[in-house]
């Protein structure tokens, strides 16, 4: 059994972590940590885990864990896994990160857009970007594992195979993006209270969203060029779920005629064909968010416009799944040699 501990269990995507791993038929949680609830038990923070996980939760360090189990997750807010990580940490036990300590290769891009010190700069060339899909064969051999952003997962599967195939114009893509309020996490914010967020839609964080380098560098890397994307996030009054629209201007190929759909979809054909958790649509058909709801899959489908001669990706996950936790599973059966799917091959609850 893969034994595992948890620092930020009783948030958002730390609870995710618990309800998926409990049916994880190779691991045993057996710390779960919390600063917030230290020596309460974790089943009086979740009532849903009454009778079924008994543990309190702990508030040791990092040090203490690593000698304990065989992988940590961290669900904690931006810099506290930079502040507290070494090497010999490492040493004893991996690593799959949630936050954005170690995403972003440039550590002058990270405090620019995070408005933090990085305390630990010299780790992030060790971390390798947990994109599955992408990363797989890199993540195999690492013991640090950066788990993308909710925002970024869906916005770079979308468009990863018309960037990788130079179908697009990468320095044209313009993302509009949805997400439920789970999205915020679990702290007490007025932005995110009931009478703020219901019956209501708004942007934020607009051209200075945070998860926009991010999606710069990973569309950038599959570009083999550095580029530039407009990305404005907006919340919306529901639990889960990311849906992003995407919009890019089409190549023309040699011949002077722009790519058709069913060239397009060949391409999505090519990349996603084998991966068990992006689904390609069927032509008409448009991803909804209530059709990953709970699950790992990522919804992906496109229409060509040929009168202007663009195209429009759609990609819908939840965002709390493949958007944090569900990848972090993922990426930790790649780090141990199982079967990506095992313990996150769930139909999507509806409704």
């Amino acid at each position: 059994m893969i034994k595992v501990g948890i620092i930020g269990a009783t948030g958002y995507a730390g609870g995710e972590i618990v309800r998926i791993l409990h049916n994880h038929p190779d691991t045993e949680i057996v710390w779960y940590g919390s600063r917030s609830y230290v020596d309460e038990k974790y089943a009086n923070v979740y009532r849903n885990m009454f009778e079924i996980v008994n543990n309190i939760c702990d508030d040791g360090t990092l040090e203490e864990l690593a000698s304990k189990v065989d992988v940590i997750f961290t669900a904690t807010p931006q810099g506290f896994l930079a502040k507290h990580l070494n090497e010999k940490i490492l040493n004893q036990t991996k690593v799959i990160d949630l936050s954005a300590d170690y995403r972003l290769k440039d550590v002058k891009v990270y405090e620019k857009w995070y408005k933090i010190h990085h305390e630990s700069p010299q780790l992030i060339e060790k971390a390798v970007y947990g994109l599955c899909e992408i990363n797989r064969d890199k993540i195999k051999n690492t013991d640090l594992v950066a788990n993308p952003g909710c925002y970024t997962t869906c916005s770079i599967l979308t468009a990863y195979p018309l960037v990788k195939e130079k179908i697009i114009d990468p320095n044209t893509i313009i993302i509009d993006a949805k997400s439920g309020a789970s999205g915020a996490g679990r702290g007490a914010k007025i932005q995110n209270l009931f009478c703020e967020v219901n019956e209501n839609i708004k942007p934020y964080g607009v051209a200075t969203h945070r998860h926009t380098p991010e999606i710069e560098e990973q569309l950038g890397y599959a570009a083999n060029s550095d580029i530039t994307i407009d990305f404005t996030p907006h919340l919306v009054p529901m639990n889960r779920g990311i849906l992003a629209t995407e919009y890019a201007t089409l190549l023309p190929k040699k011949d002077g005629t722009y790519p058709t759909e069913q060239e397009i979809r060949e391409i999505y054909k090519k990349y996603y064909e084998k991966e068990k958790f992006i689904r390609v649509l069927e032509k008409g058909a448009m991803p909804e968010t209530r059709w990953v709801e709970t699950s790992n899959y990522v919804d992906v489908n496109f229409v060509v416009n040929e009168r202007t001669h663009r195209v429009i990706m759609v990609g819908a996950l939840d965002n709390l799944v493949k958007g944090a936790a569900g990848q972090a599973v993922q990426n930790m059966n790649i780090l141990f040699g199982l079967p990506e799917e095992r313990g996150i091959d769930f139909v999507p609850a509806f409704p």
